[in-house]
């Protein structure tokens, strides 16, 4: 028997996958559908702090996207529609619904929205807390460390408050990763979930005016975390979680030799239906069996920085392999 059980920020998963937020988990029935599909574990759709703005009516008054009647209507209609009180209920109804670990997700850019709804989640029942910090660094008057120092503080207002474990999911736009990884670490996050991936941008030349971009990720976007998570898997206090362009059993193989504890996948069900789930299982017990695996704890890490004998290999030295190979 091929044993893909995993643990992930101290929860038992049945297997290493992990549904990302989004919207096919911000219904009961949508978390049903991939809890029976064999998910290992689940993070509902992120409650965003413009959607708290919108139930306190404050929208106007600190939204972000300034100048955009339209985003304020959605904005207030989507928190109508989910609003946190909703979503409070739907964290209840999901844990009475499914088995598998159910991870609460919340997305803010400024620390005060954060502490009082993180700790409703958390008597409502969440197994954990994936706080998604999406703070652009595009601001030139602001410094690394005022930026990395509201990462901080943001995280450790909400740890202070909460007893669940608690996952950071972060961009990749830090002056130094590995000392940000390791703070977060060190500052008692259970897990750090590599990476976030921004609103993609684009440009329509006719109609001359900002475009969204392609909604999903591609399997050439695993490439950064993938090396993230292997530089940083065994040097930082805590679990690793890689996501964005992981759509296969062969991206989810990669990424646990590299270190990570858990997967979460999100594109690839949009393209290919919750029934991908399954494939993907069944595509990582395949491998197992032809490479002698029994169990995930065997493979995990085994090509990660640490427990290579060529380390030089992760950095410097492909580098230069590629540039002369160009050449």
């Amino acid at each position: 028997m091929i044993d893909l059980s995993t643990k992930y920020m101290g929860l038992h998963l049945r297997n290493p996958l992990i549904v990302a937020s989004c919207s096919l988990v911000n219904t009961l029935e949508g978390v049903r559908r991939c809890a029976d599909a064999g998910a290992g574990a689940i993070v509902l759709k992120s409650l965003f702090e413009e959607q708290i703005q919108a139930e306190t009516k404050d929208l106007e008054q600190h939204s972000w996207l300034p100048g955009h009647p339209e985003a304020f209507d959605y904005l207030r209609g989507f928190g109508m529609e989910l609003g946190p009180h909703e979503y409070l209920k739907i964290v209840e109804e999901v844990k009475r619904a499914v088995s598998v670990p159910v991870i609460a997700s919340l997305n803010c850019i400024s620390p005060k929205w954060w502490v009082n709804y993180a700790k409703q989640i958390a008597t409502a029942g969440a197994d954990a807390l994936e706080l998604n910090i999406s703070v652009m660094p595009s601001d030139p008057n602001r410094s690394s460390k005022e930026i990395e120092h509201l990462y901080f503080k943001m995280f450790e207002a909400v740890k202070t408050r909460i007893d669940i474990p608690i996952a950071v999911k972060i961009g990749p736009y830090f002056t130094s990763m590995a000392r940000m990884a390791w703070e977060l670490g060190r500052r008692g996050a259970s897990a750090l979930v590599l990476f976030n991936r921004f609103y993609q941008l684009d440009i329509d030349i006719e109609k001359i005016e900002l475009a969204p971009g392609y909604r999903f990720s591609s399997p050439d976007e695993m490439n950064l975390s993938l090396r993230w998570i292997a530089l940083l898997a065994g040097r930082v206090n805590c679990d690793l979680a890689a996501s964005t362009g992981i759509h296969d059993g062969a991206g989810v193989i990669k990424q646990l030799l590299a270190g990570a504890s858990a997967v979460q996948i999100c594109s690839t069900l949009y393209l290919n239906g919750v029934k991908q789930i399954g494939k993907i299982l069944k595509q990582i017990e395949t491998w197992m069996k032809k490479h002698g695996f029994d169990s995930i704890d065997q493979i995990r890490g085994k090509l990660s920085q640490m427990q290579s004998d060529r380390p030089e290999l992760y950095e410097r030295l492909q580098y230069i392999k590629a540039l002369t190979g160009i050449e």
